[in-house]
């Protein structure tokens, strides 16, 4: 046994599921973002890596059938260490840890030596990917009975398969991490005695945008899938069950079925757009470009909050312009002292934001940008009226140029929060953007510089760039990519033009 000498942490073992974020567990998603180490294996969807904290240590373990890029003992071993340094340790495993995860022998050293640890179970892909091609793994009118079965071997043994006895079930056979032993299973299985002509097939990288199905017969499976050039993950499932799948689908009925959407905002404000697209079949990558840091000691700001009542007017332009001026507010006042203050919104993020504080927008711009909010409002100002504009750093200059056209009036533009451009290391932004089916959302210009400083050097024209607004589609034209525009700056619209893109 290792000597312990260290304080000691703990590992959660975390299914993640078949790769939709949505299918992840509420405690594994919440254990995941608490982590200060994350141990993951190939297969785990982008999506869900998008989840893990900017903070957390992150160790690719992976593993795919032939290619290790650590090895199972190397594995035990950093889980070993990390928790015996005193961190919490998430080892996230796709599917289900313990349904052919090798879970068991990642718990083995961590017994031996003290270490606590949580088993937190996934979604299978045994019974999900199936389920998202449509195929229900029982049914009362096909069978009585699902068997999972492991279609891989160890290296320099025989395939140990007892294919009468499964044949001899009647039920749907579900094949994990068989793809190099196709072949073998499907030849074992008619020399069991199974009809030919029983219904199979094979999902690739199911649950995901590039889920692909190749439906066929037990004996015609194995040169199909070759025909196909199937490519691991991917699950072999048989049985009279695989017939229901043209009834039962509905994945690819949704509008953005089939496409991976990569949405830029600050990791705080994505959540909503994220949903809807989810909610149209995309599958989709949270990638933060930017991330919002508000000025510390930022005296104007405590200045302005202690003159409230010599403002006429507060304009915000952004969401995350509200959350940082309300924050400050609230340490030495509350929503009362801005009575005398009418509230002009850049647009309807804007507006929602304001409203989670009891706030409503005196005025909206018709096009939701910088010109003309300015241009608006000021034929709304009168001389001698104050305003305040508490903003990003690098805040739009057509607002203020605008706003300077009127006389006798007083503006006070406060920086309160800095842009910083943030890069996630997991991401292969070169690899994501060759897939023709991936598209980057930007929903301001300063996403999209974050985009090119995250990943410098990439070919841009590759980036297929859906826009909001003319001066976020000016700056992806100006990186060379090829650019959307929605029709007006809101995130239905944005998602609506993401649809209108892939229909076309």
């Amino acid at each position: 046994m290792i000597e312990d000498k260290m304080q000691k942490g703990k590992v959660w073992l975390v299914g993640a599921g078949p790769g939709d974020p949505g299918l992840m567990t509420q405690k594994g998603r919440k254990v995941l973002e608490e982590a200060d180490v994350v141990v993951y294996d190939a297969l785990i969807g982008s999506g869900i890596l998008s989840l893990m904290p900017a903070g957390a240590e992150k160790i690719y373990a992976g593993k795919r059938s032939g290619h290790h890029f650590l090895k199972q003992d190397e594995i035990n071993r950093v889980l070993l260490e990390k928790a015996r340094e005193g961190l919490r340790v998430v080892r996230l495993k796709g599917g289900d840890p313990f349904v052919f995860g090798r879970g068991g022998e990642e718990l083995e050293l961590l017994i031996e030596n003290d270490i606590p640890y949580e088993i937190v179970p996934g979604v299978t892909s045994a019974v999900a990917v199936p389920a998202y091609a449509g195929i229900p793994v029982t049914h009362r009118d096909f069978c009585s009975s699902v068997h999972i079965i492991t279609g891989h071997k160890r290296k320099d043994h025989t395939y140990d398969i007892d294919f009468k006895a499964l044949k001899e079930t009647g039920g749907t056979l579900v094949f994990l991490m068989g793809i190099a032993s196709l072949p073998v299973i499907t030849a074992g299985l008619l020399e069991a005695g199974m009809d030919p002509e029983t219904p199979a097939a094979v999902i690739e990288k199911g649950a995901t945008a590039n889920q692909r199905i190749i439906s066929s017969t037990l004996a015609d499976l194995a040169p199909d899938a070759a025909a196909a050039s199937v490519i691991t993950p991917a699950i072999i499932i048989i049985g009279k069950v695989v017939s229901l799948a043209d009834q039962f689908s509905w994945r690819q009925e949704l509008p953005l079925s089939g496409i991976k959407a990569v949405v830029t905002r600050p990791k705080e404000l994505s959540s909503g757009l994220a949903t809807m697209l989810r909610e149209k079949g995309a599958e989709v990558i949270e990638l933060p470009t930017i991330e919002i840091a508000p000025i510390e000691d930022n005296g104007e700001l405590t200045g302005a909050i202690g003159a409230l009542d010599s403002y006429d007017w507060i304009v915000f332009t952004s969401p995350s312009g509200v959350r940082v001026f309300m924050d400050e507010l609230l340490k030495s006042k509350d929503i009362r002292s801005l009575a005398g203050c009418r509230i002009a919104s850049i647009g309807k993020g804007t507006e929602k934001e304001l409203l989670k504080y009891g706030l409503r927008a005196d005025m909206v711009p018709s096009e939701y940008d910088g010109r003309t909010l300015g241009t608006e409002l000021a034929g709304l100002l009168h001389e001698g009226e104050r305003v305040l504009i508490p903003r990003a750093k690098i805040g739009n200059h057509e607002l203020i140029e605008e706003l300077c056209k009127i006389s006798g009036i007083t503006i006070d533009d406060i920086p309160t929060y800095d842009t910083i451009y943030t890069s996630q290391e997991w991401f292969d932004a070169g690899e994501a953007f060759d897939d023709p089916h991936t598209y980057a959302l930007f929903t301001s210009a300063s996403t999209v510089r974050g985009f090119a400083k995250a990943y410098p050097g990439m070919d841009y024209s590759k980036v297929r760039a859906v826009c909001i607004g003319k001066q976020t589609k000016a700056e992806a034209d100006g990186h060379g990519m090829v650019t959307y525009v929605s029709d007006k700056a809101t995130l239905g619209s944005l998602v609506s033009r993401l649809e209108e893109v892939c229909s076309q």
